[in-house]
């Protein structure tokens, strides 16, 4: 990519950061629209997992691909043609007649995104590469990253209340054409830097692995984990993956070359990231239960709670962007990130059915300065030093990780959740009202103290695996011809 002026550069941010915006918020959005959607196409309970299910499967079983591709033939294109892909796909969702229309729409939503948002952090990662400019470039994405779960709720609950549940696919579009054109206007015009071959049984392992691990996981909490349907994909994905690694360390054209994730820092990176995956979702999914089913909240009022949460990642990802990751670097603070939001999902164990909003309220603000200390940072070292041509495959194992994250956290924090108030009510029967109510509760306390120690055990392994700032700096002048120079931070 030729080297765009100052100016240019933010407006590609500004493009890049509304379409992965875009992507990000479409994981939770639909969730709001979901009764509505119930009501009028008339699928049941058990299917409504499905909705959610087949956005997740296709994405998250062809980011590698979606990356290699965005390596192959060009950033730009890739980018272009997974928005343009994204807009249909949603347009048919919310025109979608039937629930088997609506779920196909969904997947299909699910492989453009897959195309979509790889390319988009490559573009982001080969036009800074201004130390100083990064930083704030990438502060910028990572707080995206960071609340687009929560403007999804936000969204949702204002387009659900005041408009239709179909605007809450519909929105994608209007969305989607201002990108395209900024995407048109302002990406240059480059080729695939990578050779133009694809290396076909890799993608199956990869594919088919992510699938098969996606699709278990999603399946844990309908069918229970000694189920077939969850186990069985689970194993598979084991001996799927474990024959991708093999076959990435002898195929001349890997989709995912080794050499991208056993990096200390980015593999460090890559496991921060789906750590906060994995654990925010006790914030997104219980929170939003206690508000609605406790607090009697509207879906919208629910979306206008989170506002703090998300203030508080924009205003800590820039501090952290401009001041203390160059200073400190994220050794020192992506355990820290980890450690507040620890401490707030451990503040909302303490949440009653009289508690009121300000009882929620010092939580939601200090898990928004712990995510916003633990994103950026790993958004940026996760594609930092990575040769140009290969900068597809790592933002493509950046959002992997987010989306793998999400669903083992989602599995596994609903199982939870489930068993413990199954024997609850089990303890005090009969199963009352209120002790059906303060079931309730105690499944979601359970949530969210699993979720504490995810980020706990996130925050020890982050500070062993990062290297100091003063090893990054020692390794600078190490890195080979072809590489973009480490940052210092």
């Amino acid at each position: 990519m030729s080297s765009p002026t100052s100016r240019t550069r933010w407006l590609v941010l500004a493009t890049v950061a509304l379409a992965q915006l875009m992507v990000v918020l479409d994981a939770t959005i639909v969730n709001i629209a979901m009764p509505s959607a119930q009501a009028e196409l008339g699928f049941s309970d058990n299917d409504r997992q499905w909705i959610v299910t087949a956005y997740a499967l296709a994405f998250g079983s062809l980011l590698l691909l979606g990356g290699r591709l965005a390596d192959m033939f060009g950033r730009r294109r890739m980018f272009l043609i997974g928005l343009i892909g994204f807009a249909v796909s949603s347009a048919l969702g919310g025109a979608a007649g039937t629930f088997e229309l609506l779920v196909a729409a969904r997947a299909l939503q699910g492989v453009f995104a897959a195309a979509l948002a790889p390319a988009a952090l490559s573009v982001l990662t080969t036009t800074f590469t201004v130390p100083a400019e990064r930083g704030r470039a990438f502060g910028i994405f990572g707080a995206i990253a960071g609340m687009g779960g929560a403007i999804g709720l936000l969204l949702g609950g204002y387009l659900t209340e005041n408009f239709d549940w179909r605007w809450n696919l519909y929105v994608n579009v209007p969305i989607a054409v201002v990108a395209l054109v900024g995407g048109i206007v302002l990406l240059s015009r480059t080729g695939g830097a990578a050779d133009h071959r694809l290396d076909v049984p890799g993608v199956l392992l990869g594919s088919v692995g992510l699938f098969a691990l996606v699709l278990g996981f999603s399946q844990a909490e309908p069918q229970g984990w000694d189920a077939v349907a969850t186990w069985g994909p689970l194993a598979a994905s084991v001996l799927l993956l474990i024959g991708f690694v093999i076959r990435q360390r002898t195929a001349s054209h890997a989709v995912l070359p080794l050499g991208v994730v056993l990096d200390r820092d980015r593999g460090a990176s890559f496991l921060a990231i789906l750590v906060a995956g994995s654990g925010m979702f006790g914030v997104f999914l219980f929170l939003t239960y206690y508000l609605q089913g406790t607090l009697g909240f509207t879906p919208m009022r629910t979306g206008v709670a989170f506002l703090p949460m998300v203030a508080s990642i924009i205003v800590t990802a820039q501090v952290q962007s401009n001041l203390l990751i160059p200073r400190f670097g994220p050794k020192v603070l992506v355990p820290i990130g980890m450690s507040l939001a620890a401490l707030a999902m451990l503040s909302f164990t303490r949440l009653e059915s009289d508690s009121s909003y300000l009882h929620v309220l010092p939580g939601l603000i200090l898990m928004g300065v712990g995510m916003a200390s633990i994103m950026p940072a790993s958004f940026q070292l996760a594609t930092l030093g990575v040769d140009q041509r290969l900068a597809g495959a790592a933002s493509a194992l950046v959002s992997t990780s987010q989306q793998v994250g999400g669903a083992i956290g989602t599995a596994l924090l609903n199982t939870l959740a489930t068993t413990a108030a199954a024997a609850y009510i089990a303890d005090h029967a009969p199963a009352t009202p209120e002790v059906i109510a303060e079931a309730s509760l105690h499944s979601f306390d359970t949530a969210y103290g699993w979720s504490a120690g995810i980020f706990l055990g996130g925050a020890v392994l982050a500070a062993v695996l990062f290297r100091r700032r003063g090893d990054r700096v020692a390794r600078q002048a190490a890195v080979p011809a072809g590489l973009e120079p480490v940052v210092a931070h």
